[in-house]
């Protein structure tokens, strides 16, 4: 078998990437593929303890440099660690967020511009890019009503921030499908579960064996 897949799923707060990340993953299973299913931040044993230090404490405990840097650490060793060492072996990796959330959530959201944020990446993780992004996007007040449903907040540090920062956020997302159109595709995230999964599918058509 020759080398797998790169697949990242993107989105804001409560567009159902978590449901869908799993649907995916036995939607690709049915089609005899090994699949990896991982996620940002996290996904190897170094990556997961920065999580904890990313996720957890005070909206202040970290500037926006400081959490880009410690977005970027945890980065480079989940794809040393996980994912190049997975696609090597013929599977797909599928990833609950990857670069493209810290594009649009610390370079647009946070102020501290795109091209800041992808030259950590370069530096962390040569610039190692999915095959295939594909960003969830719903309404922000359907968004929110969601993500209160399945949390009963917004509950870690960055899921808590204002709404201002989410629809920032969105507008990074937006922004990376116009840059990079081939790589990163706008999939509806509206209706029943099994329509968005067939949405994922056909966005990947072109990728599948």
């Amino acid at each position: 078998m020759g080398r797998g897949r790169f697949i990242s799923l993107e989105g804001g707060e409560g567009v159902g990437k978590s449901t869908q990340l799993e649907a995916l993953a036995e939607a690709l299973h049915g089609r005899g593929l090994r699949v990896v299913v991982t996620r940002e931040p996290g996904g190897s044993p170094g990556a997961e303890a920065i999580r904890q230090l990313l996720l957890e404490g005070d909206e202040n405990r970290w500037n926006p440099r400081a959490e880009a840097l410690l977005f970027a650490a945890a980065r480079s060793d989940h794809v040393e660690s996980t994912i190049k060492p997975a696609l090597e072996r013929g599977d797909w990796v599928l990833s609950d967020r990857f670069l493209d959330s810290s594009l649009a959530y610390q370079g647009l959201a946070g102020g501290l511009g795109i091209d800041a944020v992808r030259d950590l990446h370069r530096f962390g993780s040569d610039d190692f890019l999915p095959d295939r992004t594909l960003v969830l996007q719903l309404p922000e007040n359907e968004a929110s009503a969601r993500a209160r449903v399945r949390d009963g907040h917004l509950g870690d540090r960055i899921g808590s921030r204002p709404p201002s920062y989410h629809a920032a956020v969105d507008a990074g997302f937006r922004e990376m499908a116009v840059r990079e159109p081939h790589r990163v595709r706008l999939v509806d995230a509206s209706g029943p579960a099994a329509t968005v999964t067939a949405r994922l599918l056909y966005a990947l058509g072109d990728l599948l064996p």
